[in-house]
This record gives structure tokens, sequence and C-alpha cells, in this order.
């Protein structure tokens, strides 16, 4: 089993604000002017009035986790900044819990996405008289829709069975799958986020902070070959949603793609929710396209997969300047 790792993003609710951060710098600061002109400032979250603005830091180094975004302190509102080593198992639960939301969307939500499947389930749901013995019929019976099996056994129960017996199949392949997908993604990158994400230039793993704790996440991962940054590992806590902060997070991999002089940020996604979709595009985003074929991480492409889980796999790109 190909254990890569993956490319999914968690989908979010995004309602509006976001939290900036302060970089050195003119060419920056420059910049991130730009960026402003291009992302229009976020309406004022509902609720309490805001603290007032955080002063300035203190002369002197800086930790090494706040090397990547300033705000206010830890308390006084939502900021985004670096991970800190002690925030990675924090990190791996909000990305935990925000895949496994997956598995009933991806099981019936997903399903409309699929009119074939579906076509074959109303088959398979209509002919299950034809694999067993109809009492009213003496040869193998052919393929009979579920009222006129109805008819002829008067078992309700039995009728009744082949569907949700369909959607059962559907609901235990989309936890197999998801369950190998997050095997797969907690030995690799989110094993070891400092190492994965934090080392390599051009890549990089910020945290959306609220009074001390982690609520949400997201990564940068650079492609030297074409100059684009992906977008990923997206995520909410979903005590949290609501609050503009997936937006926030979003925005600040693409003001790192403009300090860092990427032509493109790029994401890939399985996300079923319309919201998630409806965040890519508020950010700029463009939808280059859709695949049935995607293979995720952890899947076997047995026969039983392939018939009781699909899922969509969708490309946005960002195009920042060109080449």
């Amino acid at each position: 089993m190909h254990c890569g790792p993956p490319d999914m993003v968690c989908e979010t609710k995004i309602v509006a604000a976001e939290d900036h951060e302060a970089l050195p710098g003119a060419k920056k600061d420059a910049l991130l002017a730009a960026a402003g002109a291009m992302w229009p400032p976020l309406a004022a979250a509902p609720g309490p009035a805001a603290a007032p603005a955080a002063p300035p830091p203190a002369p002197g180094p800086q930790p090494h986790g706040d090397a990547g975004g300033a705000g206010p302190p830890e308390g006084r509102g939502v900021y985004i900044r670096e991970i800190r080593a002690a925030e990675q198992e924090a990190a791996r639960r909000i990305f935990y819990d925000g895949i496994m939301e997956r598995i009933p969307n991806t099981a019936f939500r997903g399903l409309r996405q699929h009119p074939r499947t579906q076509l074959l389930y109303v088959l398979l749901a209509g002919g299950w008289c034809s694999v067993r013995p109809c009492p009213a019929l003496r040869s193998p019976a052919p393929p009979l829709p579920a009222a006129l099996c109805f008819a002829l056994t008067r078992s309700l129960l039995l009728t009744c069975l082949v569907p949700a017996g369909l959607l059962g199949l559907r609901y235990y392949y989309s936890r197999k799958v998801v369950l190998a997908y997050l095997d797969c993604a907690l030995h690799t990158d989110m094993a070891d986020i400092e190492q994965y994400y934090m080392k390599p230039p051009g890549s990089c793993f910020w945290v959306a902070v609220l009074d001390g704790n982690v609520v949400g996440i997201v990564a940068a991962r650079a492609h030297a070959a074409d100059n684009t940054v992906e977008l990923l590992r997206m995520s909410v806590d979903s005590r949290f949603r609501g609050k503009g902060i997936a937006k926030a997070l979003g925005r600040k991999v693409l003001e790192f793609a403009l300090v860092h002089n990427y032509s493109a940020v790029v994401l890939g996604t399985t996300a079923v929710k319309v919201a998630a979709h409806k965040l890519y595009e508020s950010l700029g985003f463009r939808h280059m396209g859709s695949s049935d074929r995607y293979v995720m991480p952890g899947m076997t492409l047995s026969l039983a997969e392939r018939l009781f889980f699909q899922v969509r796999y969708h490309r946005y790109r960002l195009q920042l300047r060109e080449e």
C-alpha cells in the first residue's frame, strides 16, 4: 500500500475576520500591501468588541516558534503564527478530527456527485429478487424492481434492507479508507511537523491561536519544479468555526507565497461540503478541474472499495504572477 504524503484539505466554514502578520522590510511591506489590494479586508466578526491593539514586542531575539508571524499576546484574540514544537500534538488532534468528519460526508452526501453509482445502487436494490428464488417463479428470477419483489414476497423488511445495506457498506468502506489515509498521514508528514515543514526551505506550518490554545492549522509546501507553493492541511477546530479563522489561515499561505516570490498557490481537495469550495473561491482560487479517478493514499483499489467508495478530487490554483 503506497503511503506518501496525502493531498487532502479539511473543509471549514467561513464567515468573517482575519489577523494579518506584520513583516519587516520595505520589500515585504510592499508585497503585503499588494496582497491587501488582492484580498480586501474582511468584515469584523460578530461578537464582543475587539480588544485594544497589543503593544509592539520588546526588542531582542524572538522565539523560533514566532518567526513566521507577529500577533497579540496569547489570550487577546485569534492570531496566526508558526507552530511550536509543543503544539504538534494539538495540531494532529485538529487534523484527525477534521478528517474523521469526512466519513459520513463522503459516504452519503458525496453520493450525489456520482450519478453512475446511484444508478448502480438502484439496479442492485431493485434487482435483489434475481439472486434469490421468488416463490411465485419456478425458474431463476430476472432482475425486478423492488416494488414487484415486494408484491411477490410480501416481505417489506427484505425489500427495505437492501438499500439500507448498500448505504451501510458505503459507510463501512468510507471509514476504512479514511482511517487508512489517516494512518498514512500520521506516519509521514504529520508524524514530525517540524522536520517535514519547518526545516525544509519553502515550507512552513502555522497555527491559529485563541486564548493560548491551538484552534486551527495550515501548511505550505514548495514545488521547485514549477515555482508554486501548495496549500494543505487546513483545518479548524469544530468548536471555533464561523469566526473567519480558516480564511485567515488561507491568507497566511498567500502572503507567504508573495513574500517568497512564488508564481502561484495550488491546492487539491476531496471536500464535499460547498462551504469549503466557497472558501477557496473567496480567497481568489480558480477551479481548475476535477477527477473521479483520484487514488487517495491508503486505498487498496479492491473491487469492494471501487464499488462502495468514490471520491472526487478538485484542483484549485491562484496565479500570483506570470513566469
